[in-house]
């Protein structure tokens, strides 16, 4: 029951850090001045299009982009009614994307679960690949094992994402017959979802979940092993070891349980992490996910969609701060979940 009220606590806790966070996008992505539809009402004036301003004025109008920027605010959440009445985020309205001339919710429909997807991918590679390294790497310490566990993963971080991205690309291609671009065959694109599709999006996913995971396998799999070092020169390892207790048992039953600690709390920055730091790599290997889609609305002030995008990956830092601090509860009986300790 204690649990439950602290998971309750910690989702009324992510809401009102989201309506926080919410204030402070909408003010950022207001700072530049102008907006899309200014400039282009400038560029139109400069070059004597009258009737295509006019159709740009109604536009300022219809998305209350006329109004000051507290009431801009509260018409794009959804808590005060706008021309059309209360149509925002709450109501499941995105707006209007200005650069692309369409809704931001069929920008951003397939590219959401496909981002999800590609993360998700690249979070299960990063914990599959850091977990097992980093705890040989700390029970072998000083041996081959651990150097060749660390010469790995100081190559994953100094190697650029973009750089990996076109290796792979050629030589995943050449060698092997992996396919370049893409999350799936074209003929696939807006078609819906068959067991066909399914192993096109599986084979296509192999060169980004290597590639965006990388450099996040390398620097959990350090920061586990020199945890674990840490709990191995503790005093209760050694009396473990002394009662005879089984290398692997010992492992696994103690030091591996307190550093994994901040392996799990990891999940909070993991997602996002892996969200905007894929960007590049979605533009350079032509990934259909949210990433050129935000560099584009950035380049162009289209607010509406740049707006969304960043407040989706606010949505996924909170999730994965939340789970990841309800699995700590459960994690570590040290954790209290109680009173000033909450």
């Amino acid at each position: 029951m204690n649990l439950l009220r602290y998971a309750i606590y910690r989702l009324l806790t992510m809401l009102m850090t989201l309506w926080i966070v919410s204030i402070l996008i909408f003010i950022i992505i207001n700072l530049p001045p102008g907006d899309y539809l200014s400039n282009q009402i400038a560029e139109l004036r400069a070059t004597g299009q009258e009737a295509a301003v006019e159709q740009a004025e109604f536009l300022r109008r219809e998305y209350s982009l006329d109004q000051p920027l507290w009431r801009q605010y509260l018409i794009w959440a959804g808590l005060a009614p706008g021309p059309n009445g209360f149509s925002g985020l709450l109501q499941g309205d995105f707006g209007w994307s200005f650069e692309f001339d369409k809704p931001v919710s069929e920008i951003v429909g397939g590219a959401l679960w496909l981002t999800v997807l590609v993360n998700l991918a690249a979070v299960l590679f990063v914990y599959m690949v850091a977990l097992p390294l980093g705890v040989l790497a700390a029970a072998r310490s000083k041996t081959w094992v651990d150097y060749t566990a660390a010469f790995v993963g100081y190559l994953g971080l100094a190697t650029p994402n973009f750089l990996l991205a076109l290796i792979l690309f050629y030589y995943g291609h050449k060698y092997l017959g992996l396919p370049i671009g893409g999350l799936m065959d074209p003929r696939f694109e807006g078609e819906p979802m068959s067991w066909d599709k399914m192993q096109s999006i599986l084979i296509h996913l192999i060169v980004p979940t290597f590639v965006i995971g990388t450099s996040g396998a390398a620097a959990m799999m350090q920061r586990l092993r020199a945890n674990m070092l840490d709990e191995l020169s503790k005093p209760y390892v050694e009396t473990a070891r002394a009662k005879g207790m089984a290398p692997a048992r010992m492992l696994a039953k103690y030091p591996l349980r307190v550093a994994f600690n901040p392996f799990v709390a990891d999940i909070g920055n993991l997602l996002p992490a892996m969200v905007s730091g894929s960007v590049l790599v979605s533009v350079v290997l032509g990934l259909q996910t949210i990433g050129p889609a935000l560099l584009a609305a950035l380049k162009s002030q289209d607010q509406f969609l740049a707006g969304f995008v960043l407040m989706f990956v606010a949505l996924l830092t909170l999730i994965g701060t939340m789970i990841s601090d309800v699995l700590l509860v459960l994690l570590d009986p040290r954790i209290r979940y109680e009173g000033r300790e909450a």
